[in-house]
């Protein structure tokens, strides 16, 4: 299986971004659903969800894997194909509003994720990381720092597919399931002064704040 797809159309990322179509993806991650069954997860109306998983496969993110017979209908099941992934000048490219609502969704997959994670303990193992680092850059650093994290997928795709090969081979045996969530964004600017029109005192600045990846 394609683990990823990159997205260089900004049509393409457009219709990405419907919230329904974030969570849609994320429910069918390594694993095979009807639409009947994403509904109820998702506790949306069945014709909806429907509706979007057939424009998901039509722009191949999924990829029907058995039809079964119920009740004089047949349900389609479904998995992921590749996770979408969209290249730099896709989004450059992509109008404010689109990337607004991709940004949303994402944004609350991935909360709801984490949050699960957390809660049934998800970060207590020692090499388990959570880091936030503030960062004053140039364009240049700014740069610097986006090729790092981009290489960095790249060395964690390549870190999985060795994993996996060693897993078929131990019948799975020690197969760990781990998230990884990397950001870059411009920070939001800093609070305006005290109320009472006094400056807000001095403070250091914050760096990184490590609590050992989500994983």
């Amino acid at each position: 299986m394609k683990r990823y797809q990159d997205i260089t159309d900004p049509s393409v990322a457009k219709a990405l971004a419907h919230p329904l179509r974030t969570r849609i993806l994320a429910a069918l991650e390594n694993r095979t659903a009807s639409p009947s069954e994403i509904a109820d997860e998702l506790g949306a109306p069945l014709g909806v969800v429907s509706y979007h998983v057939r424009r998901l496969h039509a722009l191949r993110f999924l990829k029907l894997v058995k039809r079964v017979p119920r009740r004089g209908a047949v349900e389609h099941y479904y998995t992921t194909v590749a996770g979408p992934r969209i290249t730099n000048a896709a989004w450059d490219s992509t109008p404010t509003i689109v990337k607004q609502a991709m940004v949303g969704a994402a944004l609350a997959e991935i909360g709801t994720r984490v949050s699960a994670a957390a809660e049934s303990g998800g970060f207590e193992r020692g090499n388990a990381h959570l880091s936030r680092s503030p960062v004053t850059v140039d364009k240049q650093g700014w740069q610097a720092i986006a090729n790092e994290l981009d290489a960095m997928v790249g060395r964690i795709q390549s870190i999985e597919a060795e994993s996996q090969k060693r897993l078929a081979g131990a019948e799975h045996a020690d197969e760990e399931r781990a998230t990884v969530v990397l950001m870059l964004f411009n920070s939001a600017p800093e609070p305006s002064p005290a109320q009472d029109g006094q400056p807000t005192p001095g403070r250091k600045r914050a760096r990184s704040t490590n609590a050992h990846a989500l994983s």
